[in-house]
C-alpha cells in the first residue's frame, strides 16, 4: 500500500506547485480549518479543488511531510478503499487528510465516518457536490461534520478576480444604511457598470477565465455532466427520470422567472406531483435552478415554490443567448442569487421580494417607480444601470457585495 500511497503523493505535489495564489474565494477566510472534518460543498467549477489546495500551500508549503490530498474519482481507487489509504497514511505519520469530489466514491459517508472515529488524531476535509446530504444515510455525519458550502463568485469577486478592486464584504445592514457613501466610493476607482454587464454575462464560475468566448458552451456541459453523472451517482436516478428531468429543466429556462402550475406540468411531462416537486428540489440542491418559497409558511418536500429562476444570470445567457436574454429576468436572478447567500428571500404580494421577513425589495431599472412601495415600512428599490442611488433607491450592483 505504501508504494502506492506514493502514486497518489506524487500526483498531489504536482497539483500543489501549479496552483495560483493570487486570488481566494471569501470562503477561505471563514472556515475554521481546526475542526476535525469539515465538509465543503458546492456546485462544479465554483473552485473547490483550488480552496484545498491554496490552503494545504499556504500552511504545510510545497511538500508537506504529514499532508496528502487525493481526488476519489482517480482510478486508484477502483483496486483500493479509502478506509484502507487513511489507516495507512495515520500510520505513516499523517494527520491532514484531504479528500476531493467524494461523491464519486460509493461509500464515501461511511468510511469517512469509520476513519474519524478510529483515528482521533486524523484532521479530515472533505468536498463534493452541493447535492450531497452528509445528514442521509446510515453513516450520518452531520453530527461530525461542520458544513460550508461554496457558490459561484460574488460579483465583489469577479471585480478582485479582474484585479478591479479588493473590498472586504458588506453587510445587509450596512448596505441599506449607507449604501450612498459605499457606492461612491466604490465608483472612484472602477467603471462599475461595465463591470458588472460583464459579470452578469460570464463572471460567475472562475473557469471563464480559462475562454469566454467558449464559457457558456462549457457552463451547459458541467450541467449537463451534473445532470448526467452526479444526479445518478447521489441520487440514484434512472435514465427514464433523468431524460424527465431535463425536460423540466428546458421548460423552466425558456420560461423564467417561472410561476409553476404543478398540476399542468407534471402532466406535460408525464409525471407525478410527487415526482416533479423531487426533481425541482434536485435542480436546486445542484444550484442550477433557485425557488422561492412563500411569503406566509415553509416550503415543504410536497409544497410547490412560488417562483422559479434560474440559478444566476450566467445560466440565461448560455440558454437563450445575451440577445434574447431580458433585462428584468437577468435583474431579478442576480437579486435572489446573492442575496440567498446571507439572508432568507421569499415571494412578496406587494413586492418583488421579502428578504428576512421583514425588508421589501422592488428591483428594475434606473426610472423604477416607487409607487408599489408607497407607504411601506423597510422597502427598497433595487435599480439597475445607476451608479449611485438616493434614499431608499439603491444601485442593484451593490448587492453583489454581500459576500
Amino acid at each position: 500500500m505504501l508504494e502506492k500511497m506514493e502514486t497518489l503523493y506524487f500526483i498531489f505535489v504536482r497539483q500543489l506547485r501549479s496552483v495560483g495564489m493570487n486570488f481566494f474565494r471569501y470562503l477561505h477566510h471563514t472556515i475554521d480549518w481546526s475542526n476535525r472534518l469539515i465538509f465543503i460543498s458546492g456546485p462544479r467549477g465554483s473552485g473547490k479543488t483550488t480552496l484545498l489546495l491554496q490552503h494545504i500551500l499556504k500552511e504545510f508549503g510545497e511538500t508537506p511531510r504529514d499532508v496528502l490530498y487525493v481526488s476519489l474519482d482517480h482510478i486508484w481507487f477502483s483496486a483500493n478503499t479509502l478506509y484502507d489509504l487513511g489507516m495507512d497514511f495515520v500510520l505513516q505519520g499523517g494527520r491532514y487528510l484531504f479528500l476531493d469530489e467524494v461523491h464519486k466514491y460509493h461509500d464515501w459517508s461511511r468510511e469517512v465516518k469509520n476513519l474519524y472515529d478510529a483515528f482521533p488524531e486524523l484532521n479530515i476535509v472533505i468536498t463534493g457536490s452541493s447535492i450531497l446530504e452528509i445528514y442521509r444515510g446510515e453513516a450520518d455525519l452531520s453530527r461530525r461534520a461542520v458544513h460550508y458550502s461554496l457558490p459561484g463568485l460574488s460579483f465583489r469577486e469577479f471585480l478582485s478576480f479582474e484585479n478591479l478592486l479588493t473590498i472586504e464584504p458588506i453587510s445587509l445592514g450596512e448596505l441599506l444604511e449607507n449604501h450612498v457613501a459605499v457606492c461612491s466610493e466604490i465608483t472612484k476607482s472602477v467603471k462599475i457598470l461595465p463591470a458588472f454587464s460583464d459579470y452578469l454575462s460570464h463572471g460567475y464560475f472562475p473557469y471563464y477565465k480559462e475562454d469566454v468566448k467558449t464559457y457558456h458552451q462549457r457552463l451547459l456541459q458541467t450541467i449537463n455532466t451534473v445532470l448526467e453523472v452526479d444526479l445518478p451517482a447521489v441520487k440514484g436516478i434512472d435514465y427514464a427520470s433523468l431524460d424527465k428531468i431535463k425536460q423540466l429543466l428546458y421548460i423552466i429556462a425558456q420560461m423564467v422567472p417561472f410561476t409553476p402550475n404543478i398540476s399542468q406540468l407534471s402532466e406535460k411531462i408525464g409525471v407525478s406531483r410527487n415526482s416533479l416537486l423531487a426533481y425541482l428540489r434536485y435542480l436546486e440542491s445542484a444550484q442550477v435552478i433557485q425557488t422561492l418559497k412563500p411569503n406566509k409558511g415553509k416550503l415543504g418536500r410536497l409544497t410547490k415554490p412560488e417562483k422559479i429562476y434560474l440559478n444566476h444570470p450566467n445560466y440565461i445567457v448560455a440558454f437563450v443567448g445575451r440577445q434574447l436574454a431580458d433585462k428584468g429576468t437577468m435583474r431579478e436572478t442576480f437579486f435572489c442569487n446573492q442575496l440567498k447567500r446571507v439572508a432568507e428571500v421569499s415571494s412578496s404580494d406587494i413586492a418583488d421580494f421579502k428578504v428576512d421577513h421583514t425588508y421589501f425589495f422592488e428591483v428594475g431599472g434606473r426610472n423604477k417607480g416607487r409607487e408599489q412601495i408607497m407607504g411601506l415600512e423597510h422597502a427598497y428599490i433595487a435599480a439597475d444601470d445607476i451608479e449611485l442611488g438616493f434614499r431608499d433607491k439603491i444601485p442593484l450592483w451593490l448587492f453583489g457585495f454581500l459576500y
